[in-house]
């Protein structure tokens, strides 16, 4: 066996062959042992890059500058789009643009690159080998299935067997009673004809002893008989009875025998679901954790959405979206096309701003700093909403005269959902107000916090009713319950913005209260987001500040 090749042998030496590895050579990705070291670099020293095996493919390697061949691009021009070295940098033609460091970009796609995988490998994949796995038992299942919808037909025709026979029975036995009446009859006239009969014979003895008698008197007393013999009895024809057998219809025998209903099938989309990630379980913390507070300098701050566990993005009733970091740092600033201030905002999992406009009655997308119009309203204006784990947008939204209030599923544009009534058919969301915050949590339900009719409500994925949350009984919450933001967490734990009463409330999945947050000054909570690391973060209305809390532990 070729010790190279051997899953139980040591890394050797790619150019030696025999020696223990040692370094590696993150330019050429080559092996390399000590004394093979000096060999391999003596063409270039300078392009290789060699570090110890532990850390091999650790060097990031750079494009060359095409303007400059001794240089590495190690920056990216947003307005260009293109890859600088530092001396293209410093060119006029780049003067006033914004770069962006390589590195930081290759680590955050290298992170997208892992999260990725790992939704793969743990829920997509699976969810696909589920959806497998019950095509093939159905088909497995299929001819047991069919043999018993078959047996069914076969037992319904030995019934209508069995009808049949019974109606040739009955009928038999008519015609048995038919032809009993018949023999009486035919033996009531035979007995008629045969009492004249004895008449007769009685008659032609008495002739025959009269012809050979010689006595007056006797013949004297004859009188013929002959008149009433030749009064012949009547005929008595019986018919027999005849037997009209119906046209036998096939077709309508057919239809009479039942009714096959056809195979059919239907494509539901919202049928499939990706299984839900497993999660480490967290528990809540005695005393939730201030982390930081950020000052966006809004004066009414309503909405907050997380971009990552160190930025995310704030609105307020101005036009300008911000994008904060946790540094207090001012990152980029998005204007809505139409100059009004959003309803609210969310982010894509591919980091997009997504914003909602009353005033053009449109969804939008904010990509590479162009804003695209994704779905655009008639007669309803759009309110809140938020990017699902699908990759769908839920979205509250109101008619133009506030009659009628409702969730609605996009998938990029296409209009795929409707959730607007309960299993009664009254509405399940308030006509009041249009603040109307949503999320969807781990386990798809969907998640309201209706302002006006002061509750949260929470249907499950198909839309069904699953419950209201209309407060908890408190004595330090002199306030009524008004819920703003709401967002859940890894755990599918819900949590409600109080805003009247200063503090946010968490839920579980089902409802039930489990605490308070209201320790960490709160002040006026609107807006919610929770980051993938379950950090709260918090929108405060007046103040415009964005405290991010630590609350699971």
């Amino acid at each position: 066996m070729d010790p190279r090749q051997s899953a139980q042998d040591v890394v050797r030496c790619d150019l030696c062959e025999t020696a223990i590895v040692q370094m590696y050579c993150d330019f050429c990705h080559v092996n390399l042992c000590i004394a093979c070291l000096g060999k391999h670099v003596a063409d270039d020293y300078d392009k290789h890059k060699v570090v110890p095996f532990q850390k091999r493919k650790s060097t990031l390697i750079y494009p060359k500058c095409s303007a400059h061949q001794t240089e590495k691009c190690k920056l990216h021009c947003k307005e260009c789009d293109v890859f600088v070295c530092l001396l293209c940098a410093a060119e006029d033609k780049h003067k006033g643009h914004t770069f962006s460091i390589l590195s930081e970009i290759y680590n955050k796609t290298k992170a997208d690159i892992t999260k990725d995988s790992e939704e793969i490998e743990n829920i997509i994949s699976p969810t696909y080998d589920k959806m497998a796995t019950d095509l093939e038992t159905q088909m497995n299942n299929l001819d047991g299935e069919y043999v018993k919808f078959a047996t069914v037909v076969t037992k319904h025709g030995e019934e209508w067997h069995k009808e049949i026979d019974n109606v040739i029975n009955k009928m038999k036995n008519e015609i048995e009673e038919m032809k009993i009446k018949h023999l009486g009859i035919l033996k009531k006239h035979l007995d008629e004809i045969k009492q004249i009969q004895s008449l007769i014979e009685q008659s032609l003895v008495t002739l025959k002893e009269m012809e050979e008698s010689n006595e007056v008197s006797v013949a004297m007393e004859y009188r013929s008989k002959n008149k009433e013999f030749r009064k012949l009895p009547p005929k008595v024809p019986v018919s027999l009875p005849t037997f009209s057998p119906n046209t036998i219809d096939s077709e309508q025998l057919y239809k009479s025998f039942g009714s096959l209903i056809p195979l059919s099938f239907t494509t539901d989309e919202n049928c499939y679901t990706l299984k839900t990630a497993e999660t480490s379980p967290k528990e809540l913390m005695d005393e939730p954790e201030l982390v930081t507070t950020t000052n966006t300098g809004y004066n009414n701050l309503r909405s907050v959405t997380c971009l990552s566990e160190e930025e995310f993005w704030t609105s307020a009733v101005v036009s300008d979206m911000k994008c904060f970091n946790v540094q207090d740092t001012l990152i980029n600033t998005i204007k809505t096309k139409s100059g009004e201030w959003p309803w609210d905002i969310a982010v894509t999992s591919d980091g997009d701003l997504v914003y909602s406009d009353w005033k053009t009655k449109t969804v939008n997308k904010v990509k590479s700093g162009q804003i695209e119009e994704v779905v655009r309203l008639q007669g309803r204006k759009p309110a809140k909403l938020c990017v699902t784990s699908s990759g769908d947008l839920l979205v509250t939204m109101y008619t133009d005269d506030r009659t009628q209030y409702k969730v609605v599923r996009y998938s990029g544009s296409t209009e795929k959902q409707t959730i607007q009534y309960d299993d009664e058919g009254k509405p399940l969301y308030s006509k009041t107000s249009s603040t109307k915050y949503i999320s969807e949590n781990r386990n798809l339900d969907i998640c309201v916090a209706d302002w006006s009719a002061s509750a949260v409500v929470v249907v499950n994925q198909a839309g069904k009713l699953r419950f209201r949350y209309m407060g908890h009984p408190s004595n330090t919450k002199n306030e009524a319950f008004r819920p703003w933001g709401i967002a859940t967490d890894s755990q599918s734990q819900i949590l409600t913005a109080d805003y009247n009463n200063h503090c946010i409330h968490i839920l579980d999945q089902n409802g039930q209260f489990l605490r308070y947050i209201d320790n960490c000054s709160l002040k006026n909570p609107s807006g919610l987001c929770v980051d993938k690391s379950d950090n709260l973060f918090v929108a405060e209305y007046y103040s415009g500040n964005v405290k991010k809390i630590k609350y699971l532990q």
